[in-house]
């Protein structure tokens, strides 16, 4: 090759590489102005509950423990299995003596970046959440009064409390217990996606696909409810915005935040999901009934935007989404206390 067609090929090269960087640069202030951002580096600490490593090992004690249901079967990894996603894969949570609860059970990954927790927003964080699901009859089915005696009754559980929780007359109580939980919650985050390392400057950590998708994310509108560093979870939003989808996706008799208001206006209105991780959690919307993600992109842009997407659209866009996926901690499962013969018995 003769030196200028060589010195030609290499500036052709050197224009073509300063422009690629040029677009990169332009997508990531264009995420950045529509709300996106990358998942922190560090998270801190709930209102009113310092997390120390103590407390989060008897956390992740108690968010494996069946016990704390009264069946002795299902413990809050029964609905947000950390090894699946944070969720269970099921339309609805099965619950006590086999009852079907009425939403889709979200992930608790990444939960901590919500602005409220449950699909109506119902608990403020996820201390008031973990209080939820331990007393409801349509899942672990149990009391307060009940989870401290079985507590009490494991010797290695009361002198856990104690280390935790010092200087308190009697530790083990319900509330040291969903703060336990909350402390390990909060430690349940995926960061190193691909999308976070691309907006922290990594050009090639997304594909062209993933960025023509994050540019049609955010040109088509779907950035005005999924937004924040948890591409949702921060905000209510009517379900069928402009169209509402039909009585299997949007079920009549689940009214939404209404049941947490009793405001007209909150009628079929929905905290809009977190996306982080949505590859890995179908089914999809807050009645389960949609497994397939292309799919669910479809409707949202019929729904909520009014909009048909071509097929090609909702390719990049689901392109976008898979980019979200994050590194899960490494958990292990947990030895727990054995029973005593004070442990109550378990009520199926």
């Amino acid at each position: 090759m003769k030196r200028s067609t060589l010195t030609t090929v290499v500036s052709l090269a050197l224009l073509l590489s300063g422009a690629a960087l040029a677009d990169d640069q332009a997508l990531r202030e264009k995420a950045m102005r529509a709300g996106l951002a990358p998942l922190p580096e560090t998270v801190p600490n709930p209102a009113g509950n310092p997390v120390t490593p103590e407390k989060v090992q008897l956390g992740k004690k108690l968010f494996f423990d069946p016990r704390l249901s009264a069946s002795g079967l299902i413990s809050c990894n029964t609905c947000h299995n950390l090894g699946m996603g944070g969720d269970d894969n099921l339309p609805t949570s099965v619950g006590h003596g086999w009852q079907k609860g009425p939403r889709n059970a979200p992930t608790v990954y990444n939960a901590v970046f919500n602005r409220a927790q449950f699909w109506d927003g119902r608990a403020a964080d996820l201390k008031e959440q973990a209080k939820g699901p331990i007393q409801a009859g349509v899942e672990m089915a149990n009391r307060p009064d009940q989870v401290v005696a079985t507590l009490k009754s494991l010797p290695e559980y009361v002198a856990w409390f104690s280390e935790v929780f010092p200087g308190e007359d009697d530790p083990v109580n319900f509330e040291n217990v969903v703060k336990a939980i909350e402390a390990f919650e909060v430690k349940l985050v995926t960061p190193g996606a691909p999308f976070d390392r691309f907006m922290q400057g990594a050009d090639t950590a997304m594909s062209a696909e993933q960025k023509d998708g994050l540019a049609l994310f955010v040109d088509r509108g779907c950035t005005a409810c999924h937004n924040g560093v948890n591409v949702g979870g921060q905000n209510y939003f009517p379900f069928g915005l402009i169209k509402r989808p039909g009585a299997d996706i949007l079920p009549p008799e689940d009214k939404g935040r209404f049941e947490v208001t009793h405001s007209a206006s909150d009628e079929y209105v929905f905290r809009a999901a977190p996306l982080r991780n949505v590859a890995l959690t179908a089914p999809y919307f807050h009645s389960g009934q949609v497994w397939d993600l292309k799919q669910a992109v479809s409707v949202m842009g019929t729904a909520q935007l009014g909009t048909e997407l071509s097929d090609e659209e909702a390719g990049k866009i689901v392109a976008f989404l898979q980019s979200l996926t994050g590194v899960a901690p490494q958990i292990l499962y947990p030895a727990l206390p054995i029973e005593t013969a004070a442990t109550p018995r378990p009520q199926l």
